[in-house]
């Protein structure tokens, strides 16, 4: 080719690739910085926790906790509501207090000594009245059918 032949179309330069970024960096960055409140954030719930165990809970005056049992009784039973009165059984803790009286899944509470059970709620509330280790007599309605008086002895269940 001389000097002066015209050539073909030009094909375009090549465009270079961007810059190549440091690909741990963000990554170490993100991890430190979660690490950081992490430690934040358990230094706070430690500091917390022991200014409570050295002075006592806080409470402004007039909103302190009404008084009530250390500890509260359990039957160690599950229950749910449904469409119908009292508290359905859905589940026993073996052993435990109503396991012992005789409570099984599908038993449905009436009654808790005096008070009526109509709700699971009802059930919870008739158990925080009542100090562990006092015997109590439930009405339950079986799975099967039938009816029945149990006595049950709230505790503590750890």
């Amino acid at each position: 080719m001389s000097m002066f032949t015209k050539p073909g179309p030009v094909p375009p330069a090549a465009e270079a690739p961007p810059p190549a970024r440091p690909r741990g960096r963000r990554a170490a960055a993100a991890l430190l910085g979660a690490a950081a409140g992490l430690v934040l954030l358990l230094a706070g719930a430690g500091l917390g926790m022991l200014g409570a165990v050295l002075t006592g809970p806080a409470w402004p005056p007039g909103l302190a906790p009404a008084s009530a049992p250390a500890l509260s009784a359990r039957l160690g039973v599950e229950v749910t509501d449904d469409d119908r009165p009292g508290a359905l059984v859905v589940g026993v803790q073996a052993p435990g207090p109503g396991f012992t009286a005789g409570l099984r899944e599908g038993d449905r509470l009436l009654a808790f000594g005096a008070a009526r059970i109509d709700t699971a709620a009802d059930l919870a509330r008739a158990l925080a009245r009542t100090p562990p280790g006092t015997e109590i007599r439930l009405t339950v309605r079986h799975a099967s059918g039938g009816y029945g008086q149990l006595t049950a002895v709230p505790g503590v269940l750890t």
